[in-house]
């Protein structure tokens, strides 16, 4: 009744922000991302403060984030020897980034730097390695074959280190910059590297919330309006798996939306 209340207390450009939220869950979620930087699009150009923008994604990307890892780990596909190596890396740096006391500035450049670069990344076309069978390295006999895995990877670890750094100052997940990476070194085909990418994107969403609320950064009050868009969109996106619209052209749909975000900072400066 309380969110019926909410909903009618819309303005009508609020109600197209949460119809944007709710798409950009939808479309992320179909392709195995959880979306911060659609959100951060949406956000931008939607006139929010970028001190509050960063928290805000990161409170959406754990919802839709968390709907897909338990899909994903539940298909067979996830595996702890891969993750481990990347959580352990990211976690704390994630949280370190999100407690930096950035000037709004330096933030609209750093986010203005990532969307265009994920704008880019989602246009080049990826030749995508064969699936084979879900494996049972997703079972919890195998996590400590991935927790000693952390020492035997520590390039792979330093790598997640960096992305995590980056996921929290930007208030992203940190999936945009490791699923090019990992396809890169051909670690694994690309539904075990969705299924790793998704908690890796909880975890670092996660950690960067908490070094947030730790700088005393707050999330607007239309944030519960938009974990609802955004459950919704993400569990309608993660069940229909893109089978209505073609990958290509939901990277291309995305690029649209962050290359006019990232400009629109671009013009700040």
């Amino acid at each position: 009744m309380e969110l019926l209340f909410a909903l009618d207390a819309l303005s009508a450009p609020e109600y197209g922000i949460v119809c944007a939220v709710a798409v950009v869950a939808m479309l992320y979620a179909s392709v195995g991302h959880a979306g911060a930087t659609g959100y951060i699009a949406v956000l931008t150009l939607a006139g929010m403060a970028p001190i509050e923008v960063r928290p805000t994604a990161l409170v959406l990307n754990v919802i839709v984030a968390a709907i897909g890892s338990v899909q994903f780990f539940r298909a067979g596909h996830f595996r702890w020897s891969l993750f481990a190596p990347l959580a352990a890396g990211s976690i704390p740096c994630a949280m370190l980034g999100g407690s930096l006391p950035l000037q709004p500035r330096t933030i609209e450049l750093v986010v203005a730097l990532v969307l265009f670069g994920v704008a880019v990344q989602l246009l080049i076309p990826q030749k995508l390695p064969r699936e084979p069978e879900p494996n049972s390295d997703s079972d919890l006999k195998s996590f400590h074959k991935g927790f000693f895995q952390i020492f035997s990877s520590w390039k792979m670890t330093l790598v997640a280190a960096g992305i995590g750094l980056l996921s929290g100052c930007t208030g992203v997940g940190g999936g945009v910059f490791l699923t090019p990476i990992l396809i890169a070194l051909r670690k694994a085909p690309i539904k075990t590297i969705a299924a790793v990418t998704a908690p890796f994107i909880l975890v670092n969403s996660l950690a960067g919330l908490a070094g947030s609320i730790l700088g005393d950064q707050r999330v607007p009050p239309l944030a519960p309006t938009f974990m609802i868009a955004a459950i919704l969109g993400g569990a309608i996106g993660s069940s229909l798996g893109a089978t209505r619209l073609s990958a290509m052209a939901i990277r291309r749909l995305l690029a649209v939306v962050l290359g006019i975000a990232s400009f629109k900072l671009f013009g700040h400066f």
